[in-house]
This record gives C-alpha cells, sequence and structure tokens, in this order.
C-alpha cells in the first residue's frame, strides 16, 4: 500500500508528509494494545523479581500530565491487566508514546523526508 501512498502524492504533485498509527481507540484498539503489551512484558530477571517490563525500555523519566490523564491511563491499565500480569499505567503510557512517536518517522534505515516550509 506504501507504493500507491507514494504513487498517488506523485500523480497529485504532493509529499506524504507522514503515516497513520497502525492502530487507534475503541474496543479493538484497545484489544490490540493488549496483546502487544503482554508479549512485549516479560518477567524482569535477578533476584529481585518485580513487574514484567520490556526489556528495551533503559530510561525511566517522570512525565508530567494532568489528573485526567492519569486517571485514563490508570483505567487502561486495569482494563489491559489480566491474571497475575499486572500493567502498569506508565507502561501503557511508554507504549502509546513509542507508537505515536513511529507514525512521525519512517521505518529505521530509510531516508527522511524534510517537511517542505509553504
Amino acid at each position: 500500500m506504501a507504493k500507491n501512498v507514494e504513487k498517488l502524492a506523485t500523480m497529485l504533485g504532493a509529499n506524504v508528509a507522514g503515516t497513520v498509527p497502525q492502530y487507534s481507540a475503541g474496543a479493538f484498539g484497545a484489544a490490540q494494545l493488549a496483546e502487544i503489551l503482554q508479549e512485549r512484558l516479560v518477567p524482569s530477571r535477578g533476584k529481585r523479581i518485580g513487574r514484567p517490563t520490556d526489556p528495551n525500555w533503559t530510561r525511566r523519566p517522570k512525565v508530567p500530565m494532568t489528573t485526567e490523564t492519569n486517571q485514563r491511563l490508570k483505567e487502561l491499565a486495569l482494563l489491559l491487566s489480566e491474571g497475575k500480569r499486572h500493567v502498569s499505567p506508565m507502561q501503557v503510557a511508554a507504549h502509546i508514546l513509542e507508537r505515536a512517536l513511529s507514525s512521525y518517522f519512517p521505518p529505521r534505515g530509510a531516508p527522511m523526508k524534510k517537511r517542505n516550509a509553504s
């Protein structure tokens, strides 16, 4: 499909400015998010085994947010948790941030296109 988008943009004399994330909110989006988090989060290793985490996450920054956003993340984390596998609100936030950010960039190794200033 990417070739069709590029072709269409060329035919119209336009440039592709970005991509759309592969999933959205709603029941199916939440189900896909739950599946992705369950696959990515693995039990930690070492003497003190804690909450499952993504082994690629190496930073743990504090992110300011509104009370409403924090509450929504808590509700979504509760919805995504199952059985003994607890998903934290910040794990949900990290994944949503990664997915949203990746929608602004081409795949690794592909050339970046600068946006035309008009």
